[in-house]
């Protein structure tokens, strides 16, 4: 198995970075909706294998697991189990995601390759891209698995669906300070293991290597319960469309109130967004350009 040197391995991002922002915005735009979608995969098998682990009614604030199960690691283990999928098809096949762009594009600038215009620009087309393909995705498993239909044309939401609500009620019930406080630094934890991921699947040059590099950390966050932005581009949207279709008896215990499309922004999406960029730019792209500054101005 063939492996990079960390000072390469920096170099490397570097690399793609610049690569990444000399995109046209149509092309970045493009392979940001492949990555959203592909990350939202991930996020609607999460929510189906997640579904009947749990034994309680209401999502706990980590927004997978419930109160009620008896041993709530085991329910995060399966979730971290599978969610990767979305990343590892997002690498492997050179579609563009915000949260790993959060990290090479800044190396990039770090080194004085490119600009930081061309990064903001970058993130911007790219985040554009990443939501579209997101809700796309969400609009797929909320009128496919988060539903059934009954002989007389009657939409109704299936467990699967029941469980997507109660993953959205709790992604947005981050509230004043100390919750969005709390949202920032889930989001910081979130794409420091993300990047630690997209670094680790730059180190090796076969598909096994890359496959458990991206694999470990992208499992590590999502068993943690943290937050990641383009992941809940999907999660919340798809309990926003699937509240519609709950019936009476399944809206029980749940608190409907506080999910609508002003609250996943205001409470989710914007302050798990600056902890993202602030995860990826700082704790890896900052701090890994620092350590290897020397070594690799001496590859140049």
């Amino acid at each position: 198995m063939v492996f990079h040197p960390p000072v390469a391995i920096v170099a490397k991002a570097a690399d793609a970075g610049k690569y990444k922002t000399g995109l046209p915005s149509w092309n970045m735009v493009l392979r940001g909706f492949f990555s959203g979608a592909f990350i939202a995969m991930g996020a609607g098998l999460a929510t189906v294998c997640s579904t009947g682990i749990s034994a309680g009614a209401a999502a706990t604030a980590a927004g997978f697991v419930n109160a009620g199960f008896a041993a709530p690691g085991i329910a995060q283990l399966v979730l971290g189990a599978v969610f990767p999928v979305g990343l590892i098809i997002t690498i492997l096949t050179g579609a563009e995601l915000f949260t790993g762009d959060a990290m090479l594009a800044p190396v990039a600038a770090f080194i004085h390759k490119v600009s930081w215009v061309s990064v903001l620009n970058l993130w911007v087309w790219v985040y554009i891209g990443n939501l579209i393909g997101s809700l796309c995705w969400a609009y797929i498993m909320t009128y496919g698995p988060y539903t059934s239909v009954s002989a007389t044309g009657t939409i109704t939401a299936s467990a699967f669906g029941v469980r997507a609500v109660q993953i959205a009620i709790a992604k947005v019930s981050y509230f004043g300070m100390a919750g969005m406080w709390s949202a920032f630094l889930k989001a910081i934890g979130c794409n420091w293991l993300v990047n630690l991921a997209v670094l680790l699947g730059i180190c090796a040059d076969d598909l096994i290597g890359k496959f458990f590099g991206i694999w470990f950390p992208i499992m590590a966050f999502v068993s943690s319960g943290l937050e990641h932005s383009i992941a809940n581009m999907m999660f919340i949207p798809a309990g926003i469309m699937t509240a519609g279709f709950l019936t009476e008896a399944q809206k029980t215990g749940l608190n409907l109130d506080v999910l609508n499309w002003v609250t996943m922004w205001t409470n989710n999406i914007i302050p798990v967004t600056l902890g993202n960029i602030v995860g990826g730019m700082i704790f890896v792209g900052l701090l890994y350009w620092i350590a290897f500054r020397k070594e690799i101005e001496a590859l140049k």
